[in-house]
């Protein structure tokens, strides 16, 4: 028994009763226990298949290879139209939890097969993402961070581009943009900190100050 997953179970007071019949759920169909992301993740044959987590108005079992699940009963959910992987199950009370587990666990079966095959979601490259004209501008009036900017990996490139065409207002993507230039010019993503890794990453203890 991992104490950090016990802990979180134990201290979880939104949707407390429907991650534990979520938790049961997915134990009962053989997957390893981990605690990742500050979230219990399930795994198999150290694969991640998926996480459980709640929001403001649901829970969610998350399938991190959901786009490749047949979903036969429509009820996966893409969380934004910028997730390429990742498929939500959504739940609102415990009740539909224990009268969909039958579907619960068909859908975890056949994300285990999806892990278990090796199958991997193809991923839009860098350059059939969107460009926001606000960072073409820039780059083009600041040759340095222009430099910078294609000096980046095409991981921390499609994250910046992710994140600066969100906004819709032409202003608060030239914010975005203008607050990220310290970190384009360091070579960092977006979500890197000072020591490399990523904050979202458990490699990462966070003990140190990220960037801004």
């Amino acid at each position: 028994m991992n104490p950090a997953i016990e802990k979180f179970f134990a201290e979880s007071t939104d949707w407390h009763e429907e991650l534990i019949a979520l938790r049961k759920i997915i134990l009962d169909c053989g997957l390893t226990e981990d605690y990742r992301w500050r979230i219990p993740c399930y795994t198999f044959q150290n694969g991640n298949v998926l996480m459980i987590h709640g929001f403001k108005g649901y829970v969610a079992i998350s399938f991190f290879k959901g786009a490749l699940l047949k979903d036969s009963e429509g009820v996966l959910v893409q969380q934004t139209e910028n997730v390429q992987s990742g498929r939500q199950i959504r739940f609102t009370n415990v009740n539909e939890i224990h009268d969909q587990e039958a579907l619960i666990k068909a859908y975890i079966f056949e994300a285990v097969e999806v892990e278990r095959s090796g199958l991997k979601v193809p991923q839009k490259t860098t350059d059939q993402f969107e460009v926001p004209e606000e960072l073409t501008l820039i780059l083009k009036e600041n040759p340095r961070l222009k430099k910078a900017y294609d000096a980046l990996t095409p991981g921390r490139q499609r994250g910046y581009l992710l994140h600066f065409s969100q906004p819709k207002q032409s202003s608060t993507k030239v914010s975005r943009i203008e607050k990220c230039i310290p970190r384009i010019l360091n070579n960092k993503g977006l979500h890197d900190c000072i020591c490399g890794h990523s904050k979202r990453m458990p490699n990462c203890d966070g003990s140190h100050k990220h960037y801004a």
